[in-house]
């Protein structure tokens, strides 16, 4: 059986539908269930059984010896969120806890990092390990997901193969439930629908002019690819970015959707908000040297090309699921 942690969430159920493409059906969904707003993301996809959050650690034990291998992509997300304890216990705690019994049980396990452990950026976007004690990041989410990478090194002890993937700026379907975490490409799309126009953050640092802050845009269908790959192709254990390599504008991403929406741009500047100015990035680009000397070869889709695939079978006339 194969399990994904966070099944019912975006990159989750997005995994989960790529999986049923290539005919893998023996599935083990595991979230918290209880939000209707994601119950689009997992209904309908072909699984062997949706197991409680709260319950899958006791699951594992038990069912351990038909477990092929874990994909760990349950999180709390919430960048805004301060709230120290429940990053520690979802993000940390809770995945101890599932690496020890895939440790112990020589299950392989394929996990969610973040870009968000780079902080302001001022270290690189380096995924050499030797690097990590190096980073800052800002927010009490991003400590968690650092904490975890850093854990995992030091482990006497470890699952037969591993990977940790540092996730840069993922979009596409099935993030429709996220609210203010989704992605500026769900947000920009539904601004132009109802307003026309689409607003930008401004600029509040002088070496940056308003809508040129550059991230490493990547549609989910690249990261799910990336996961069975690492799984399916013996990657060498590690931890790894995953990123297209190519920081875009925030420009450029606008100007992309206003033309898979065919329509003419009308862009808006506005202040970014006070709770996440400081923390706010202007500049992310994945250095993917180290995954390609690994083995992946595939290209990346370009940010116009997934945008508009994004928008032309997802999103109009209304939103559907993958």
């Amino acid at each position: 059986m194969i399990v994904i942690t966070g099944a019912a969430g975006f990159i989750g159920s997005a995994l989960a539908a790529y999986l049923n493409e290539l005919g893998e059906t023996a599935l083990v969904l595991v979230d918290d269930f209880s939000r209707t707003d994601k119950q689009p993301n997992w209904r309908t996809k072909r699984y062997r059984f949706a197991v409680e959050r709260t319950d899958f650690i006791d699951w594992l034990r038990a069912y351990r010896r038909e477990v092929q291998v874990i994909f760990h992509l349950g999180a709390r997300t919430d960048t805004t969120s301060r709230d120290e304890a429940v990053f520690d216990e979802l993000n940390l705690r809770f995945s101890q806890a599932l690496w020890q019994v895939a440790a112990d049980n020589s299950i392989p396990v394929f996990y969610a990092s973040s870009a968000a452990t780079y902080g302001d950026g001022s270290q690189g976007f380096s995924d050499d390990e030797a690097l990590l004690p190096k980073l800052h990041p800002l927010n009490p989410y991003a400590r968690s997901k650092h904490a975890f990478d850093l854990w995992v090194l030091a482990q006497p002890q470890n699952p037969p193969r591993w990977a940790g993937f540092k996730l840069f700026n993922v979009f596409g379907p099935n993030e429709y439930h996220k609210g203010r975490m989704a992605s500026v490409v769900w947000h920009g799309y539904n601004q132009i629908r109802q307003t026309g126009r689409l607003r930008l953050f401004r600029s509040h640092r002088p070496d940056y002019r308003d809508g040129e802050q550059r991230r490493d845009f990547i549609y989910v269908k690249d990261v799910v690819k990336v996961l069975v790959h690492a799984w399916q192709h013996s990657l060498p254990s590690g931890i790894y970015n995953l990123g297209t390599g190519q920081a875009r504008t925030f420009l450029d991403l606008a100007h992309a959707l206003f033309t898979a929406m065919e329509r003419e741009p009308t862009i808006e500047f506005i202040d970014t908000p006070a709770d996440i100015r400081d923390s706010y990035q202007y500049f992310t680009q994945a250095e993917m040297g180290k995954l390609r000397a690994a083995g992946y070869t595939a290209p990346f889709t370009s940010l116009e090309e997934a945008v508009q695939d994004y928008v032309k079978e997802y999103l109009l006339p209304e939103p559907r699921v993958w």
